[in-house]
């Protein structure tokens, strides 16, 4: 197969499996007709139906169908046995009917059972292509052919998109009671707060009980949280008394490092020693 038929197989698949709800393996109805055409121009069915649909394929078969192909006598013996291969299909026709109209009751008016259809009937394909959603294959010179997709299901896709996009009963619901419980907001109009990290702090004032509480924790000998801000702090005799000694440290400490070092001298050897 080409790389251009390919790719066009490639997308009309992937059209019937994200609308459709196709999946693999593939359920592929037969009808009498492709089972002679390819036992007559000696083509592997399954074969190509696996490269054109590029998936697991299950080919299937009806009942009436094989009863069509045993009425042609024994010349159509090799289509029967090909037919004979292929999984069979429950149609529920006691009595047995033409092929094509077993096959269009099979497929129903929705394909509901997503089956792709392998057919040479021309009446058959023209039913079909009525139906949307509903892949038909052919054979075209030894050449098994998907079709591209006909205008029913061109336009139920486009449905199914629509009807995608719209809201579900239940959402409908939900935005009905979302909209009653909350009513709308106004905002409000005016001007805005300062930016707080622009605003200059204010000043705590000094309280007769936060200078009680801070009292207990005060030296004993230091006045300066007692002191008013702005004031000059006074010095009392305690602090005169406390700076006065300091005084006196720090001076001998001072004398202490102006003292000079004495070195001390090693003593001389005594003479009286001889060695021997």
């Amino acid at each position: 197969m080409r790389q251009k038929r390919a790719k066009v197989y490639r997308k009309l698949m992937g059209l019937y499996s994200r609308s459709f709800a196709f999946r693999q393996p593939y359920q592929v109805l037969v009808d009498s007709e492709m089972c002679k055409t390819a036992t007559e121009h000696k083509i592997e069915l399954v074969k190509q139906i696996n490269s054109v649909l590029q998936g697991d394929v299950k080919p299937m078969i009806t009942q009436c169908c094989i009863h069509e192909l045993y009425l042609q006598g024994k010349s159509q013996q090799p289509a029967v046995d090909l037919a004979k291969t292929f999984e069979r299909r429950k149609c529920n026709h006691r009595e047995p009917i033409p092929g094509d109209e077993c096959l269009i009751s099979v497929v129903g008016e929705s394909n509901k059972h997503r089956y792709v259809v392998a057919t040479q009937s021309q009446p058959l394909r023209v039913k079909l292509r009525e139906i949307p959603g509903v892949p038909i294959l052919h054979d075209n010179r030894s050449v098994l052919v998907l079709e591209p997709a006909s205008d029913a299901t061109k336009r139920s896709k486009e449905y199914r998109e629509q009807q995608a996009l719209q809201p579900t009963d239940s959402e409908k619901l939900g935005l009905v009671a979302s909209t009653s419980s909350e009513p709308t907001r106004k905002q409000k109009k005016g001007p805005k707060a300062p930016n707080p990290l622009s605003v200059k702090k204010k000043k705590v004032e000094s309280t007769p009980a936060a200078n009680a509480s801070s009292k207990g924790k005060e030296r004993p000998n230091s006045a300066v949280r007692n002191a008013v801000v702005g004031e000059k702090r006074k010095r009392d005799d305690a602090d005169e008394q406390e700076a006065s000694t300091n005084g006196q440290h720090s001076a001998e400490f001072e004398q202490d490092e102006r003292k000079p070092k004495k070195k001390r001298r090693r003593k001389p050897a005594d003479p009286t020693i001889v060695e021997t």
